[in-house]
Order: C-alpha cells, then sequence, then structure tokens
C-alpha cells in the first residue's frame, strides 16, 4: 500500500512540474524587477544630459549610471555616442530647458552605438519609469519626446533635405536628407523606448523613434516601441533595414513611412490598444505623390494585430497605401483590425500619381499574406462586408484590380490560428502560430538578404520578444501555443484535451477520454495555484467525454485546467478572455 501511495505521489509531483516552472519563473521575473529597480534608483548615479553636454566630440554612456534628457539634446555632426548594454536612459517630462519636450537626437555626420542584449536591453523611458513595469501602464504615453536619428540618404521631396517637425526651423541640426542612401548613422539594437511621444510644438508630437534619411550602411534590429502617443516608428526618406521590430499600443500608426522610404524590414510584431490606435501602417509614398523617389521598401514576416472588433479606436486599416506608395509586404498575417483589413489610394487620375498606379505598374505588391477578422467583415471586396476599403473619389470603386491583385499573389482570409490574441498584462497574449495552423508552414521564398523562414508572421517556434521588451516586462506574453502533442495528453489511458474556444470568453468545452472507468475531478486553478472552481468530481465510464464550463464570471487571464484520478494528475493552459 505505501509503495502504491509513493507511485501516485510521484505521479501528481511531475505532473505539477510544469506548473510550479512556470510560476517561479513569474516570481523569478517579479524578483529580477524588483532587484533592478533597486540597483538603479538607490546605487546608480543620475546623470543629467542638456544639449550643452554633447556636441562633436566622443562620448560613453555607462549601465553604472542613469542618464537624465533635459530637453532637446543633439548629438552633432561627427560626434559618437556609445552606448552601453543594459544602460537606462530617462528623460524629463518638463525641461527646464524651456524646449517643449525631452528628445535624443543624433544629427547627420553623427553616430551612435546603442547595442544592447536580450538579457540587458537598453531603456530609453520617462523620468517617473520605475523600471518594474508596476507603475506605468500602456495607456501612459507621451511623457516625454522621443529617439531621432538623422542621416544623408535620399529623400523624396520637393527640396533634397527636409527638417524635423516641431524643432524651431533655425536649428539646422535637425535636417535631414542627401544624395548617400548607403550612409551609416551607427547601430541601435535591442532598444526599447517607452512612454514617449510627447509634443515638440503644438500639434507636431513626436514618434517613438524617427529615422530621417537614415542610409543603409546603419544597423538596426530587436527595437521596441510601446506606448507611444504618436507613431510607433517613422520613416523619411534613406533606405535603412530594420528586423525584430515590435510597435505596442501607440496612440497612432503603429509604423509609418515617408518621402520615397527604400530600405527593409523583416520579422515585424505589431499590437494595438483598443482605447487608441490608427493604421497597423500608414504607407506615404512622397511629395509631391509623382516624385520618381517614391517610397518602394521591402517587408517580409510581418503580425500586425489590430485594436480588435468593436474596439473605440480608429483603427482605421491594417495597411495604407497612399501618395505614390509603393512597396512589397509579404508572408505576413494582418488580424483584428476593428474597422477594414486594406486601402490602396486610387483617386481620379487627373488629380495625379497614387498608389493603385503602382500597383498595376508592377511595384506595389501584396505576397502571400493571411487576412482575418475585421470588423467590418470578411468578404473579399469594398463593400460594407468587405475588407477592402475604397478611395473616397475612386476611378475603381468596386477595387476589382485590388481583388484581382490580392487573388493572384496568394493572399487569403483563413483563421491564422494565433495561440492567443490579448491586450493585457496577464500573461495571455501568444502571437505564434499553433501546430496545424496555415501559417506554421505557408511561407513563400523570400529574395536574397531575408531569413527563408516556412512560416508567415513574425514568429515561428520561438518568441523574440521574450527578455528585453516592456510586453515581457509588464506581463503581456504567456506560453499558450498547443503544438500536436500538447493538443491531447495522454497519462496512464486517461486523455485530456485542449479546452476549445481557448481562449475562451463567456464558455468553453473540456473533452477527456478514459480507458476504463474511474472516478475523476476536473479543477481549474488561477496562476498563483488558488482554486477558481471545481468543474466536476464524479465516476465515468471508459469512453470520450465533454463537459460545459461557463467563464464568464472569469477574469481575463491565464488558468490552469487539471484532470486527477487516482492513477494520474494532467494539467493544461486555459485562458479567458473577455
Amino acid at each position: 500500500m505505501l509503495k502504491i501511495l509513493l507511485q501516485h505521489e510521484a505521479k501528481y509531483l511531475s505532473s505539477l512540474h510544469s506548473f510550479i516552472q512556470y510560476n517561479t519563473l513569474m516570481i523569478t521575473r517579479l524578483l529580477f524587477a524588483f532587484v533592478f529597480a533597486l540597483v538603479t534608483l538607490g546605487l546608480s548615479a543620475q546623470i543629467t544630459v542638456t544639449d550643452a553636454d554633447l556636441d562633436t566630440g566622443v562620448y560613453n554612456w555607462t549601465n553604472d549610471n542613469v542618464y537624465l534628457l533635459d530637453g532637446f539634446v543633439f548629438l552633432e555632426a561627427g560626434g559618437t555616442l556609445n552606448i552601453q548594454e543594459g544602460t537606462v536612459i530617462k528623460a524629463k517630462g518638463t525641461p527646464t530647458t524651456g524646449d517643449n519636450a525631452s528628445a535624443l537626437i543624433i544629427s547627420r555626420g553623427a553616430k551612435i552605438y546603442a547595442n544592447g542584449t536580450a538579457s540587458q536591453p537598453i531603456i530609453f523611458t520617462t523620468e517617473i519609469d520605475d523600471l518594474t513595469g508596476n507603475l506605468l501602464l500602456a495607456t501612459d504615453r507621451g511623457l516625454w519626446g522621443g529617439v531621432i536619428i538623422l542621416g544623408n540618404g535620399v529623400i523624396g521631396n520637393t527640396t533634397p533635405t527636409s527638417q524635423v517637425d516641431g524643432i524651431p526651423s533655425t536649428e539646422t541640426r535637425a535636417n535631414f536628407g542627401g544624395t548617400d542612401d548607403a550612409d551609416n548613422s551607427g547601430e541601435f539594437t535591442y532598444c526599447s523606448i517607452r512612454h514617449a511621444g510627447a509634443e515638440l510644438a503644438p500639434g507636431d508630437e513626436i514618434n517613438g523613434l524617427t529615422l530621417g534619411a537614415v542610409g543603409s550602411g546603419t544597423t538596426i534590429h530587436h527595437v521596441e516601441i510601446f506606448s507611444n502617443s504618436d507613431d510607433g516608428i517613422e520613416w523619411f526618406g534613406g533606405a535603412v533595414r530594420v528586423d525584430y521590430l515590435v510597435s505596442a499600443f501607440c496612440g497612432d500608426d503603429a509604423v509609418d513611412w515617408d518621402l520615397g522610404f527604400r530600405g527593409a524590414g523583416q520579422h515585424w510584431f505589431i499590437i494595438q490598444g483598443t482605447d487608441a490606435g490608427g493604421n497597423g501602417g500608414e504607407l506615404d509614398g512622397a511629395k509631391p505623390d509623382a516624385n520618381a523617389r517614391n517610397s518602394n521598401p521591402t517587408i517580409y514576416n510581418a503580425t500586425l494585430i489590430g485594436s480588435g472588433n468593436g474596439a473605440s479606436a480608429s483603427n482605421e486599416t491594417g495597411l495604407l497605401f497612399r501618395d505614390g506608395s509603393a512597396g512589397t509586404f509579404a508572408n505576413s498575417i494582418i488580424t483584428e483590425y476593428a474597422n477594414k483589413a486594406l486601402e490602396i489610394e486610387d483617386r481620379d487620375a487627373a488629380t495625379g500619381f497614387d498608389s493603385r498606379q503602382a500597383m498595376e505598374n508592377g511595384d506595389l505588391n501584396l505576397i502571400n499574406n493571411i487576412w482575418f477578422d475585421f470588423g467590418a467583415g470578411s468578404d473579399l471586396d469594398a463593400s460594407s462586408t468587405g475588407i477592402i476599403r475604397a478611395t473616397g473619389d475612386a476611378e475603381d470603386p468596386s477595387c476589382a484590380a485590388v481583388i484581382s491583385h490580392l487573388t493572384a499573389n496568394s493572399n487569403t482570409i483563413v483563421d491564422p490560428q494565433l495561440a492567443s490574441i490579448c491586450r493585457i498584462p496577464t500573461g495571455c497574449l501568444d502571437p505564434r502560430p499553433n501546430d496545424g495552423s496555415p501559417a506554421q508552414i505557408g511561407a513563400t521564398t523570400a529574395p536574397a538578404g531575408f531569413d527563408n523562414v516556412s512560416y508567415q508572421g513574425a514568429f515561428g517556434l520561438d518568441n523574440w520578444c521574450l527578455g528585453w521588451t516592456a510586453l515581457d516586462l509588464y506581463g503581456y506574453f504567456g506560453d499558450l501555443t498547443t503544438s500536436v502533442t500538447q493538443v491531447a495528453t495522454d497519462h496512464d489511458g486517461i486523455t485530456l484535451y485542449q479546452n476549445s474556444p481557448n481562449p475562451a470568453n463567456s464558455q468553453t468545452s473540456i473533452a477527456f477520454k478514459l480507458d476504463y472507468s474511474t472516478e475523476i475531478s476536473i479543477r481549474v486553478y488561477d496562476m498563483n495555484g488558488r482554486l477558481i472552481t471545481t468543474v466536476v468530481q464524479n465516476q465515468y465510464p471508459a469512453g470520450e467525454h465533454t463537459l460545459s464550463l461557463n467563464t464568464s464570471d472569469f477574469e481575463s487571464g491565464l488558468y490552469y485546467l487539471t484532470l486527477e484520478s487516482e492513477a494520474t494528475l494532467i494539467s493544461r493552459k486555459m485562458v479567458v478572455i473577455h
């Protein structure tokens, strides 16, 4: 009898291993954040940086200090700024300098080398951020300016140079543009820009990251813009490539390009909040629209998650191409926009060149993308229930040319089966596709210079956002994907299937199979191991069984569903979203 009890206890402990392991990880993260905050706030020196502190020299910012930007801080032409991994740069919301905001501005001819790591990102944030993720929310936007990098790349404008909006026109250090698309402004990697977007001038909010005529010699990857009040990131001309980009919960467009941007990017993750958010991408061409130097970048493997059906955010379209913008958008997932999926601007020919003409010329290409779940509907047309928005004065109001292009280039309207879409910090977001998803093996071959991956969207098996983003620190991510082995877990002749639907809203089904008659109990626990409800405790005969669970009174978040018998205990993850 003692042997049987010990065997039962061993099986029980083994089944709880993943449950304990997950909670240990969460506790470890919280402790790390607490210690990091103590070290940063209690032991690190805070150095205030004004415009007078940077000019044309070489400057080294190290992670044993916290740097506080006060007003517009320019690194001037010829200057070099080296920022060590793990360094925190904060910014004053109300500068003492008289400037409208605090911002770091890398002028043309200057270089920034900000190279964080996955375990030690470089963080740009507001002065009131305690760096634990416990103080600020995704709705805390516009608390400082942002980061601006300017270069000598080519721009598509009426003049060969332009200037950052909102900075006084007499400030020549804010000019960008030139003749060198291979210009090098340095390196910017594993950097997280949080809670920015304050006004530089009335009506001129700043992007989290502004890239003005930045050339392809610049290295930018693993960059997050979290909770910016205006656009997440905007390119003005130039040809820089940006890979592994996160734009989360920004108040306007997630990404924006203009003035003849000719760069590239792969692995972009966009998620927008229910309270605020414009287009997933507002993609502009040039000035004037018929400028030969129109925007024409190449983007592969993006996941764009909008504000969701019924959201109060404007969230007009997933992608808006206009003002003659061309480009390639391929192997991507566009889903959950509150209104429409796509607009390709189409105006009367008398008003000039437009993006529809760029598409018909073969310069604008949407290739092998998945479109799914839009507030307007799911039809591939421009009707009230269609995913396409027609331009107001369109020559082709039915959007027949756009529909033909999407069909001919392997675009599909199908559920990408992402593990979990969630916009609250309760461990219930997992943007990776589940096994069996059409996105897992649906990619078309990418051109030279891009990773040839098998999947559509930003993620395969790996969530590359973990460890260095505010999304991770604030607790948005959970490990919720289901594989073939996870869909049905079998122990000692007892099988527990994944509940469906998962995530659940008001109701979900729980299915299990018994090879023999036995008494079982099915219970639901929260992330802290507290019992929420006992679904059933009863004797069941051999065979397959299905129960219904009402989750309408559950708080949104991650739970554990357990099935226990005398012989075994099986635990599975369950998500509830309201």
